[in-house]
């Protein structure tokens, strides 16, 4: 297998994207990506999108979208994986470049959400989960977030209120992000004023949804010019596993197995430990995701999530550095694009392109995409040449 660099990010704004459609949005992020790095297309083109079929009326991405950006005759594929669609089409990116079969590809995450009524959208997130035992009797994405949260701080005796480092952390840093949605800091007393959405989660608990895309291009590392202006940054580690779609067929419902499992053998590919890694994207879409990501990556103990944040280690300035340009909760949570956010933020950082918030030590980053409450967990690892 050959090795692999990002050399062109794009991405768009996550917002409510009104006057643009869906191929508008995700041809912006993959026009983007190709001028960075002066190319004008690639060999193919893999568009990760959980909701287009329902909330656009449109499937067939993959033609769709090269048509629109003036790749016809390249390959085109719609990888769907619930919540981790955006790493998935990332993977796939990197094996056909990784595997010789093509000498360039570009991922593209897109969502657009905003077209289609709240309940509507609420429905389709639930598709997700468990349609016969979770969305069949009645529980949504939320709720099944809260019944593990609500597990967790019975287990662990945690309160509530020990969570809200993650949101201000992600809101703290999301000021700094021109691309997030909300670019607003949040006090300790907002976050305990939000409003109740399913028990124990709040308002401020929870990712928005929005509109928005988010792009990468990859070649064979050998094909990148010596002289490049910008840190060659290459792809070292994806990996992925499942778990059961339903949280409660889990051995153990707040102990994310497959984040473990996806993670142990990108940790074990990119020959580092946690202690290496310089910044994590994680997929904060809820609070309680992101205290269990760090348990089963290593950079807690379990049970001691919470405790990262309450610390402040997740901070810019911190040991483990997470939702560094606003995460999931700040950022926003355009479903299918959002781990290919997570790709471009972590280039960023490892370029020395992030603003106000940037990371110290970025030699190596991670990104983990959440399918599902667990379900699909795909991890990559990049480094900075």
């Amino acid at each position: 297998m050959r090795e692999v660099a990002v050399i062109g990010i794009g991405q768009t704004r996550v917002e409510e994207h009104w006057d643009k459609s869906l191929r508008e949005i995700a041809g912006e992020a993959i026009l983007l990506a190709l001028q960075e790095c002066g190319i004008e297309q690639t060999d193919c083109l893999y568009v990760g999108n959980m909701m287009s079929g329902s909330a656009n009326h449109q499937q067939h991405l993959g033609s769709y979208i090269a048509d629109w950006v003036g790749m016809r005759f390249a390959e085109g594929y719609h990888i769907e994986a619930a919540c981790s669609s955006g790493a998935a089409a990332f993977r796939s990116a990197l094996m056909a470049v990784a595997s010789g079969s093509v000498e360039s590809a570009i991922a593209v995450g897109v969502e657009k959400m905003t077209d289609s009524p709240g309940g509507e959208i609420t429905t389709q997130l639930a598709t997700a989960a468990d349609g016969d035992w979770e969305a069949d009797m009645g529980l949504s994405f939320v709720a099944i977030n809260a019944l593990i949260m609500q597990r967790y701080l019975h287990e662990y005796h945690w309160s509530k209120d020990d969570f809200a480092g993650f949101s201000i952390n992600a809101h703290a840093n999301g000021s700094h992000n021109p691309f997030a949605r909300f670019q607003d800091p949040i006090s300790p007393a907002a976050y305990q004023k939000a409003p109740m959405i399913a028990d124990p989660i709040n308002l401020m608990d929870a990712s928005p949804m929005g509109d928005g895309s988010a792009a990468a291009v990859l070649v064979p590392l050998e094909m990148v010019k010596p002289h490049s202006r910008q840190k060659v940054i290459k792809v070292v580690a994806s990996a992925a596993a499942t778990d059961t779609i339903a949280a409660h067929s889990r051995k153990d419902p707040i102990w994310l197995s497959a984040a473990e499992k996806s993670v142990k053998d990108a940790y074990a590919q990119a020959g580092v430990t946690p202690a290496d890694i310089g910044v994590f994207e994680l997929h904060d879409a809820f609070t309680i995701m992101a205290a269990l990501s760090l348990e089963a990556c290593g950079f807690a103990e379990p049970g001691q999530g919470p405790k990262a944040a309450i610390e402040n280690q997740i901070s810019p300035k911190g040991r483990i550095p997470i939702a560094t340009r606003g995460g999931l909760k700040s950022r926003g949570h355009p479903v299918g694009a959002t781990g290919m956010y997570q790709i471009v933020e972590v280039v960023q950082q490892l370029r020395g392109e992030a603003g106000e918030t940037q990371v110290e030590r970025p030699i190596y980053g991670m990104t983990q995409n959440i399918g599902g409450s667990g379900s699909n967990i795909i991890t990559h690892i990049l480094k900075a040449e």
